[in-house]
This record gives structure tokens, sequence and C-alpha cells, in this order.
């Protein structure tokens, strides 16, 4: 634990819903400790900022070692101008938030190679932080900081939580943590946060980076509410993107939160790995499938008891599978065996 005698508080450098931020410098330059940290502070006597901030620094030790998060340096209790206050001393960012940068960048748009960047270094912190059972509930771009190198780490976890496991999940849903612009619609409708909720947040980054704008023009925050969790709709995929990431921010808006991506997937999305041929590459006719002339293992259920399944594996292309369809007599009068596809 971090005293008073360790470091000089120098001028703030910010202050969010719970605590206030300072620049500070350690007393010893041989200590541990960076010649730069912030510090982040809250009065003992607003019990409810104190609580938060005490849950940050028990969160954030959980998660030590991970590049993609703010690192901890420990925390501290100092009376100053006869206030006591309750300090977590962390990482120092230079370069402030991804909010920052997007507000002094041309025309408040960052350019998509960029956002590519910084999203895939949101989603491995993301990544840790649901693989440790955590859920940050309050993605944004505000609590997304810029180190050197232009590098960027998730930071403020005062809201962050345990992930509720499935059997529990109903105690879970009489609160709601975060910031309502960035709300998935499960946590609207029914309080429910886990790491699909995360991941709709991460969908409003990379719009509001490419656009600039909030990914909802709602006047005040009934209508809102209203919005992400009674209507169908889901918010507007910015027309610069790439096809790529379209359908990344299309993984990341949909509805259904058990069909959302999660943050595993999405690193291997091609709007993160790059790789754009998948999706931008449109078939001229209906065998224009290249890749489907590898071979593939086609297989077939032939009996299924309890948890045992006996299948009939055959090996032949799915081009040779659609040729054989289209040349060897299939019914297709017959409508007695299709299925619907919506």
């Amino acid at each position: 634990m971090a005293n008073n005698s360790d470091w000089i508080r120098c001028q703030s450098i910010g202050h969010g819903a719970f605590a206030n931020v300072n620049l500070a410098k350690p007393t010893n330059q041989s200590s541990h400790f960076p010649p730069l940290m912030a510090i982040k502070s809250s009065p003992m006597d607003q019990p409810t900022s104190t609580s938060l901030l005490m849950n940050e620094f028990k969160i954030l030790n959980e998660l030590q070692n991970c590049p993609e998060i703010v690192t901890c340096y420990g925390d501290c209790f100092t009376v100053e101008n006869g206030e006591k206050l309750y300090n977590v001393v962390l990482e120092y960012a230079a370069g402030g938030s991804l909010a920052d940068k997007v507000n002094s960048s041309e025309n408040s748009k960052l350019p998509e190679n960029e956002v590519r960047r910084y999203i895939k270094s949101v989603l491995k912190g993301l990544q840790f932080i649901h693989r440790k059972g955590f859920v940050h509930c309050d993605i944004k771009l505000q609590n997304v900081l810029v180190f050197s190198g232009d590098n960027v780490k998730i930071a403020d976890f005062g809201l962050a939580k345990t992930a509720a496991p499935a059997e529990e999940d109903c105690t879970f849903k009489c609160e709601i943590r975060g910031t309502p612009m960035y709300m998935a619609p499960e946590t609207v409708t029914g309080g429910e946060q886990g790491p699909e909720s995360d991941i709709w947040a991460v969908g409003c980054l990379v719009s509001e980076m490419i656009t600039g704008k909030p990914v909802w023009n709602c006047s005040d925050i009934g209508s809102l509410l209203m919005k992400i969790g009674l209507s169908d709709d889901v918010p507007d995929v910015p027309e610069k993107l790439s096809d790529a990431g379209k359908d990344f921010i299309r993984q990341c808006f949909v509805k259904e939160k058990s069909k959302r991506w999660t943050a595993d997937r999405l690193l291997n999305h091609p709007f993160i790995v790059g790789n754009e041929e998948i999706l931008t590459s449109s078939p001229r006719n209906p065998f224009d499938f290249p890749e489907w002339e590898s071979e593939e293992l086609m297989v077939t259920p032939v009996l299924s008891v309890g948890s045992e399944c006996w299948v009939e594996v055959e090996t032949v292309s799915p081009m040779s599978r659609l040729r054989q369809l289209l040349t060897e007599g299939a019914n297709w009068s017959s409508t007695s065996s299709w299925v619907i596809v919506r």
C-alpha cells in the first residue's frame, strides 16, 4: 500500500463522476513508481464515491499484467487540508482519452486504420477482463486512455463487477451501471450486464470514432432508453466504413445477446486481422466460390441416443454437392422437405 510520503500531489488533470484525478510525482526517484503518475482520489465523507473507487482498486488488482489495461500501483489514505481522502495510484496517460483524440482530430473523426488498431487493443483488454470473470460495464471513449506510442488501455473500473453466473443472473438484474448512450438492449430492459453488454459498447466506440457523433440521436434520457430497450432499432452502420468494418459493427449491434459475437471471436474478424477479401469479394455467378473447391468433410447424422451420436462421414466438396443438386434430378417442385430460411 502506498502512502503520502511516497508521492507528491501536483496539478489537477481531470475529474469523473466519483473521483478527482491529479498528476503526482514520486518523492524518491529510486522507488518502484514511474516519474509521473495519476492519483485518483475520493473524500471519505462521500461513501458512495469512495466505495466505487475501492471497487476499482480491488478489480484492478485482479487484472494485473495485461498490456491493454491501465496499471495500478497501490492505494492509500491521506489527510489533506483537514479532509481524509482515499487514493488509488495509477499509470499516467499523457495522451488523454480516446474522446480527447477524436475531439482534437480533423472533423472529429478518425481514419479507419487507426480505429482498427485502437479497437484491437480494446478487444484484447476485454478478452482478458471477461476471461477473468469480470464485466467492465462502462466502456466508452472517455474510459480508453492513450499512452506513449499511441497505445491505448482500458481504464475506469469503478462500475466493473463480477460476471453473474447463469443460475444467479436474476439477482443481478436490479441494478444498471454505466452510461446510457453505450448501454445494450438487455441492460435497459432487464438490468442484465454480462460480457455481451461490453461488446455492444465496442460497436458504439467504432461508430463514434468513425462518424464523430454518438450512435443514438435522442433529445432526452427517457427517449434514449425507450429506443434502446423497446424498439427494434439498432444504431446505424456508418456508410464510410469498409465492408469488413460494417460487418464488424453489425456483429456488435445484435439485439439478442446470445447471438452477439464475443471478444475472442471479434479478434479474428477481418476488420481486425485485415483480411477483407472474405467480405468484399462478391461472387459473379452461382459457381464463383473458389474456396469451395477444397474438399471438406460433409457430416450426416445417422442416429443419436442420449449423449452419444453416430455419424456417417462422406468426403465431398460443397461445390460438388451443389452441382449434384442442380444436375442429378432433384425434385424442386416438391416442397414437403423444404426449410424456411429467413
